[in-house]
C-alpha cells in the first residue's frame, strides 16, 4: 500500500497510509489514513490500483470507522472501488466461510490464532465458544482435533445465519452446536459445567465475561481470554494481562494453576490484542 501511495500521491501523504489492507474472499478492506488528511477521492484511486495488483479481489472498501456497537461491525464502511457488495466466501486451513462484512465482524489477522486453539484442543474436549460469529474458531477446531463437542454461541443473528450455514458447508453438524443468544445467558440456562475449555475472543467482554465462563466449565479447564491492552515496552503488557484475568479469577472463587500470554495482532496506534491462556480449577 505504501508503495501505490507514494507513486499516486507523493512521499509525504504516502506516510499517512496505513501500509497494510484486510484481504477477506474477494473483497479488501483498507483503513482510514492516519490523522484523515487524505480525500476520499485519493482513496478511491488507491483502491482502483489495488483492484489492478490484485486480480483475486473484485471490491475494495474503507473502514471509515472501529468495530462497534452490541454486534461488533462495521458501521462506517465506504465503497471505493469494484463490485459494491459486502458478501464473500472467506477460506482458511481448508475450510470455507460465508460471511459479510458489515454485518459481522471478520479478519484474516487471526488465521494464525484459530489455527492455534485449534491445535492445543484434545481428544474428547468439549468447548464453549462464547462469541463465535461465524463459527471460524468452532468450526476450525472441529475440523483440525478431536473434540467431542463445540457450543458456538453468538448474539448477532446475522452472525448466527451464517455460522449455521458455515457448519454445514464444512460437514461438521455432528460437533458443533449453533447457539443464538447471549452467552451469559446461555451458559446460565443451559451449559453450565458441561465444557474442558472455554473461548471468549471478544476483547471488550471477555473480563466482565469470566464469571459466565468459569460457570461453563466442570470444574477445571482452560479459558482463553483475549484483551486489548497498551503496548508497553519488556511485554509489561502481557504481565498485567495476566495480572486482570488472575484478579476475576480469584474473585469468583477460583484459581489460576498455569497461565501464559502473547500478543494476537496490532489493533491500533499502541494498542494491541492480547490473549491469555489459563488453566483454572475451583
Amino acid at each position: 500500500m505504501r508503495e501505490i501511495a507514494r507513486r499516486l500521491l507523493g512521499e509525504e501523504k504516502a506516510r499517512r497510509v496505513w501500509k497494510r489492507i484486510d484481504v477477506v474472499g474477494d473483497i479488501a478492506i483498507m483503513k482510514m489514513p492516519i490523522h484523515g488528511e487524505i480525500s476520499i477521492e485519493e482513496m478511491q484511486l488507491l483502491a482502483e490500483e489495488v483492484l489492478r495488483a490484485l486480480p483475486s479481489v473484485n471490491s475494495v472498501w474503507l473502514a471509515g470507522g472501529p468495530v462497534e456497537g452490541r454486534f461488533k461491525t462495521r458501521k462506517s464502511l465506504i465503497h471505493l472501488a469494484g463490485e459494491r457488495r459486502t458478501e464473500t466466501v472467506y477460506r482458511e486451513h481448508g475450510c470455507e466461510f460465508k460471511v459479510d462484512i458489515a454485518r459481522v465482524f471478520i479478519t484474516p489477522r487471526l488465521s494464525f490464532e484459530h489455527l492455534r486453539i485449534a491445535r492445543l484442543v484434545e481428544p474428547g474436549e468439549v468447548v464453549v465458544n462464547m462469541f463465535a460469529g461465524v463459527g471460524i474458531f468452532s468450526i476450525l477446531i472441529a475440523r483440525k482435533s478431536r473434540a467431542a463437542l463445540v457450543y458456538s454461541i453468538d448474539v448477532n443473528p446475522e452472525a448466527y445465519r451464517l455460522m449455521v450455514e458455515n457448519v454445514r458447508i464444512n460437514r461438521v453438524e455432528d460437533r458443533v452446536i449453533p447457539i443464538l443468544g447471549d452467552a451469559a445467558s446461555v451458559v446460565s440456562s443451559r451449559l453450565q459445567g458441561v465444557g474442558t475449555r472455554v473461548l471468549m475472543p471478544l476483547p471488550d467482554l471477555s473480563l466482565d465475561y469470566i464469571p459466565y465462563a468459569l460457570r461453563a466449565l466442570r470444574g477445571e479447564g482452560w479459558i482463553h481470554v483475549y484483551l486489548h491492552l497498551s503496548h508497553e515496552k519488556r511485554k509489561s503488557h502481557l504481565e498485567k494481562a495476566e495480572k486482570l484475568v488472575d484478579e476475576m479469577v480469584r474473585k469468583e472463587g477460583w484459581r489460576i494453576v498455569e497461565s501464559k500470554s502473547r500478543e494476537v495482532r496490532s489493533v491500533g496506534p499502541r494498542l494491541v490484542q492480547v490473549v491469555v491462556d489459563a488453566l483454572v480449577s475451583r
